[in-house]
C-alpha cells in the first residue's frame, strides 16, 4: 500500500467555478480584515481553470458587485458586453411571435446584465484569487472524501495518476494527495461525484425536495458582422418540443460571435427523445438559422442544469464543511441564471468559516452559513419563483407558463401563494417505450446541423483510453435485461456526446458498449437513467473537455 503526502490548509475548495473562487477570495479578504493568515486550496479537476465551465451566459453582477466592487475597472472579462437587447419568441415550426417583455414581472428584465464566456471571467477570478495567496491546482481531481475518526470532514484526496483499465498501475502511477483542512467546501457544480455521496452520507435531503435538472446543450458560432448586435439577447419557447418542455437561447457576444444553445428539462417522459437532436432540429427554424447563416460553428459543450429551485436546495452544512453553488442548487430557473447566486453562497460559507476559524470554533459546523442564506437575497430570489418549473412540469408549456406567470406576478406584488409545490425525480418520469411515439429526426446537413461525435471533436474532449472507466454500472446486466426491452435503452439518446452505444443486435447478442473517452462531463447519464444503475465518478484529473470560452 502506497501512503499518499498530506498537505494542510485552513480551507480547502472542491472546484474552480464562480461559487469556489468566490469563496477563495473571500476568505482572503475576510482573513485580512480580521489580521489573521488564512491557507486556502483549490482543487480542479479540468486541465485549467474554466476547462469544465459552461454556460449561456448571462450574467447578473450583483454578487461580483459585493465581491469585488471595482470589478469593471479590473479588465475583467465580463464587462465587455453588456446586454442592449431582450427578445422573447415563441417559435411554431415555420414562424415566430414575439412575446412582449411588459407582460414578465421587471425581475425578468436584463437590464444592468452582461453577456460573456463565463470560462474566461473564472480565469479572470482565479487570477485574482492567486494574487491574494490562494493556491488552485488545475488537473487534480477530488476523488474520495476524508473522515475524521469523529465523522466529521477531515478533507479530500486527489485521485492516483497513471492507474490502468485493469486497475493496476502503469509505468507513470502516482499515488493522490491528500489535503486536510479545517474546513472543506464542495463546488463542485452541478451533481457532484462527491457532493452526491455526502448529502447521503449526512442525510441533506431529509427536509428538503428532490433536484431535479435540465440539460443545456451549447455553441458557438462565430457570424456574419453585419448580423452581430452585440449584447442582443434572445429566448424561445415552443418549436420543436412536443414530448417536453425547455427552449432556447442566442445571445450576441464579442467579437462576432453568438452563443447559442438550448435547454430540455430531464423530466421528460418519452425515451424515444433525444435532447441534442433537438436542438439540432431548433437551429433549423428560419429565423435561427437566418442568423446563423454564413457564419460558422466553433465550439460545442453540454452541461446539466440545477432546475429544483428553491425546495430542493438541501441542508448546507455538515461536521467539518459545507456544499456552495451548485453542488447545493441556486439557480433562478425563469430567469436561467445561477452564477450569482452560486458565488454569493460561496461568499456567505466563506465568512462562516473564516469567523468560526478565528473564533478557534473549527469543531463547530458552519451553523452560521445556513443563517446567512436564510433571509439573504438569495433566498428571497428563489422563493419568488419556486413554483415555476413545478407548475411547468406538470401542466406543460402553454398552460404552465400562464400559471407560473401570474404567480410570479403575484409573488412581485408581495401576494405570497400559501403553498410551495413539490418534485419528483427525473429518472422516474420515463414511461415505458410502447406508451410513447418514436421521433423521427432528421439527418445532419453538415451546415447547421451536426451529429454526435462531430460536435464532441470541437469540445476537445479527451481522457487516457486505457484509464478505469468512470461511468460505472452497478449492475452490468442492467441495460440489456431491462433498459432495452423497457426503454430502448434510452442512454443512447439523453447522452449528448455519443458515449452509449447499443452493438451486436444484428448477431442477437446485443450489449452497451460505453465509450467512455467521449465523455463531456454533463452528468445527464447519472441523473436520467430509468434504473439508477449509472454512477458516474470522477476520471483521472485533467480529462474530459478542454472548453477555450464557454
Amino acid at each position: 500500500m502506497t501512503t499518499r503526502e498530506a498537505m494542510p490548509y485552513d480551507l480547502v475548495i472542491v472546484g474552480a467555478g464562480p461559487a469556489g473562487l468566490s469563496a477563495a477570495i473571500r476568505a482572503k479578504h475576510a482573513a485580512t480584515a480580521k489580521g489573521i493568515e488564512l491557507s486556502v486550496c483549490v482543487l480542479e479537476k479540468g486541465s485549467e481553470v474554466g476547462a469544465h465551465i459552461l454556460s449561456g451566459a448571462v450574467f447578473d453582477p450583483k454578487a461580483l458587485d459585493e465581491l469585488l466592487p471595482d470589478w469593471r475597472t479590473m479588465d475583467c472579462p465580463m464587462a465587455e458586453v453588456p446586454v442592449t437587447e431582450n427578445h422573447h419568441w415563441v417559435l411554431t415550426k415555420g414562424k415566430k411571435y414575439d412575446f412582449p417583455h411588459a407582460l414578465l414581472p421587471t425581475f425578468m428584465n436584463n437590464k444592468g446584465t452582461y453577456t460573456g464566456s463565463l470560462g474566461n471571467f473564472c480565469r479572470w477570478l482565479a487570477g485574482q484569487a492567486e494574487a491574494l495567496g490562494v493556491e488552485i491546482f488545475p488537473g487534480f481531481a477530488a476523488a474520495e472524501v476524508l473522515f475524521n475518526e469523529d465523522g466529521s470532514v477531515k478533507g479530500v484526496a486527489t485521485g492516483d495518476m497513471g492507474v490502468l483499465r485493469d486497475g493496476s498501475r502503469g509505468p507513470h502511477y502516482q499515488p493522490g494527495l491528500e489535503l486536510h483542512a479545517k474546513y472543506t467546501f464542495f463546488a463542485e457544480g452541478v451533481r457532484g461525484h462527491l457532493s452526491k455521496q455526502l448529502i447521503n452520507r449526512f442525510d441533506l435531503r431529509k427536509d428538503s425536495q428532490p433536484q431535479v435538472y435540465g440539460i443545456g446543450i451549447k455553441e458557438l458560432w462565430d457570424i456574419d458582422p453585419a448580423k452581430h448586435v452585440p449584447g442582443k439577447v434572445i429566448h424561445t419557447q415552443g418549436w420543436p418540443l412536443s414530448d417536453a418542455w425547455g427552449g432556447g437561447f442566442l445571445y450576441h457576444q464579442a467579437n462576432n460571435q453568438v452563443a447559442l444553445g438550448f435547454v430540455v428539462a430531464l423530466s421528460y417522459r418519452n425515451p424515444h427523445l433525444s435532447p441534442f437532436d433537438e436542438m439540432q432540429r431548433w437551429k433549423t427554424h428560419p429565423a435561427i438559422k437566418a442568423i446563423l447563416e454564413g457564419g460558422r460553428r466553433v465550439s460545442y459543450g453540454a452541461r446539466a442544469i440545477n432546475e429544483g429551485g428553491y425546495q430542493a436546495v438541501p441542508k448546507l452544512t455538515f461536521p467539518g464543511g459545507a456544499l456552495i453553488g451548485c453542488s447545493a442548487g441556486f439557480v433562478n430557473v425563469p430567469r436561467i441564471k445561477g452564477s450569482h447566486t452560486a458565488m454569493a453562497t460561496g461568499m456567505m460559507a466563506a465568512d462562516a468559516a473564516v469567523e468560526a476559524i478565528t473564533s478557534q470554533r473549527q469543531s463547530d459546523e458552519l451553523t452560521a452559513y445556513t443563517a446567512a442564506y436564510k433571509g439573504s437575497w438569495v433566498e428571497k430570489e428563489l422563493k419568488v419563483v419556486r413554483n415555476t418549473e413545478p407548475f411547468v412540469s406538470k401542466f406543460g408549456g402553454v398552460v404552465g407558463t400562464g400559471l407560473a406567470g401570474a404567480t410570479m406576478w403575484l409573488e412581485h406584488f408581495g401576494i405570497t401563494m400559501p403553498f410551495t409545490m413539490g418534485h419528483k425525480p427525473d429518472h422516474e418520469q420515463l414511461w415505458r417505450k410502447e406508451h410513447c411515439h418514436p421521433i423521427a429526426y432528421p439527418k445532419p446537413d453538415g451546415v447547421y446541423s451536426f451529429d454526435k461525435l462531430t460536435s464532441v471533436f470541437l469540445s476537445n474532449t479527451n481522457h487516457e483510453e486505457d484509464q478505469p472507466v468512470h461511468l460505472q454500472l452497478k449492475d452490468p446486466t442492467v441495460p440489456v435485461s431491462i433498459n432495452l426491452p423497457l426503454y430502448d435503452e434510452p442512454a443512447q439518446r439523453y447522452c449528448p456526446a455519443g458515449v452509449y452505444e447499443i452493438v451486436g443486435r444484428e448477431t442477437g447478442e446485443p450489449r452497451l458498449q460505453i465509450n467512455a473517452q467521449n465523455c463531456v462531463h454533463c452528468k445527464t447519464c447519472d441523473i436520467k437513467d430509468p434504473t439508477q444503475n449509472i454512477n458516474w465518478v470522477t476520471p483521472e484529473g485533467g480529462g474530459g473537455p478542454n472548453y477555450p470560452n464557454m
